[in-house]
């Protein structure tokens, strides 16, 4: 028994599952997950000493690669002047003018500790500013763990929604509609018949939760016109999206502004840290200045934010998104053209550094064309490609990341390890 079979045995015996998220523990994918000792740049290597080309990135916040050398010294001049202190820092305000400065949606903003945290909050925030309980999300876009957006579809496309997860009160879930990502009708229809009881909408703009899936030019307009005519706040989910595809996130690339946008990952660079922001006229109802209640003990950790602003000062340098995406469109071309060498039912697609595989003859746009993909051809494609050192996410249902770290010499071995791994498909 190998050091991560060891690991993963003890780790089932005080964790559930072994891990302390649901996917790490490659249920999904079947077999026993690495157990990462270190990281450096755009590598990673376990605890059996074995390196792996990381294109998973801390499940995207590691855009400058890891242990950038700048980053760590922020967070150690941090960390020699103290933890945590639960008051106001100056470094806190600067990372908030920064935010808003990038994100023209945003005029103020309310630090939190993870995306859960905050898309909870931002659906607190739109029920309070407009006193109305309902909620629409879309099947396959995932908004973290609070209770209000674990929600299936109900038996109809217009009926209140399930709870998916167990602990979940049938009461919570009936406040919420769940639709189909890119359909433009049933969000006309929603709106026709209950546009006076909706608070909000919540939508990953680029939805990388059920794999990546671009939400239509068409769907996201809609959604902004029937939101502002029916009174209803937009909210975008661009925890993965946000300084992910370009520096104002998918808001910049659609040109479609948000009332409430929610982000995450980048943002902390590797560490804890979310937020959420609007408008002022939205915010003003947030405590202490209005009535809807978010407070946090650790929210701002000046550790975090030291992290989060040396990250976004790296990103910030002209051409850094240019040359991402061109790294990443190279990755996604080289696979397509591989797999389909060798006859292979495949396609990929990226929007700025986020990019999906998919065992399908074209990009899916629905949670309903991600589960016609060949699950079962990913699962043997991730085995074979983790045998030749490269790391994808260990699920068929989640994006990928490319960071500045993976260099055209990395990406050409990512390429070889396809073309081989495609032949062993057969």
């Amino acid at each position: 028994m190998n050091r991560n079979e060891q690991l993963f045995e003890r780790a089932q015996r005080s964790i559930p599952g072994g891990v302390n998220s649901p996917v790490r523990a490659f249920r999904s994918v079947g077999g026993t997950p690495p157990f990462i000792a270190r990281a450096q740049g755009a590598l990673l290597w376990d605890e059996d000493g074995r390196r792996y080309i990381d294109l998973v990135g801390s499940w995207g916040p590691m855009i400058i690669g890891h242990a950038h050398p700048a980053v760590i010294k922020a967070v150690q001049t941090a960390a020699a002047r103290g933890l945590s202190f639960g008051a106001p820092t100056e470094a806190e305000v600067e990372f908030a003018e920064r935010i808003v400065s990038l994100m023209p949606s945003i005029e103020q903003l309310r630090l939190v500790s993870s995306g859960t945290e905050a898309a909870m909050s931002a659906i607190r925030l739109a029920r309070g500013a407009t006193g109305r309980d309902r909620i629409i999300k879309f099947e396959g876009c995932y908004h973290g763990h609070a209770d209000g957006l674990l929600v299936k579809a109900g038996s109809g496309a217009l009926t209140l929604g399930h709870p998916s997860s167990a602990g979940v009160p049938a009461d919570v879930a009936r406040h919420t509609m769940v639709l189909d990502y890119n359909d433009c009708q049933q969000l006309h229809d929603a709106f026709r018949l209950h546009g006076s009881q909706i608070a909000g909408v919540i939508v990953e703009p680029v939805a990388g939760n059920m794999n990546l899936v671009r939400g239509s030019g068409e769907f996201l307009r809609t959604l902004r016109e029937l939101c502002t005519r029916h009174g209803a706040l937009l909210v975008f989910d661009e925890v993965m999206s946000g300084f992910r595809v370009a520096l104002g996130g998918a808001q910049q690339l659609t040109g479609i502004s948000a009332d409430i946008t929610v982000l995450g990952k980048v943002i902390g660079g590797g560490m804890p840290l979310a937020a959420f922001g609007a408008r002022r006229d939205v915010m003003r109802h947030i405590s202490p200045l209005g009535p809807v209640y978010q407070a946090g003990t650790l929210s701002g950790n000046p550790i975090a934010v030291a992290c989060g602003l040396a990250t976004l000062e790296l990103i910030v340098q002209p051409g850094f998104y240019e040359a991402l995406a061109g790294r990443t469109r190279l990755l996604t071309e080289g696979l397509v053209q591989a797999a389909r060498a060798r006859r292979i039912s495949f396609s990929a697609d990226a929007v700025g550094s986020m990019f999906g595989l998919y065992f399908s003859d074209k990009a899916p746009t629905s949670y309903r064309d991600v589960m016609q993909c060949d699950r079962d051809r990913f699962n043997r494609f991730f085995h074979a490609m983790l045998a030749r050192g490269v790391y994808l996410a260990p699920s068929a249902f989640e994006a990928g990341f490319v960071s500045s770290e993976h260099d055209e010499a990395l990406i050409a071995q990512i390429l070889g390890a396809a073309a081989e791994a495609f032949d062993a498909l057969g």
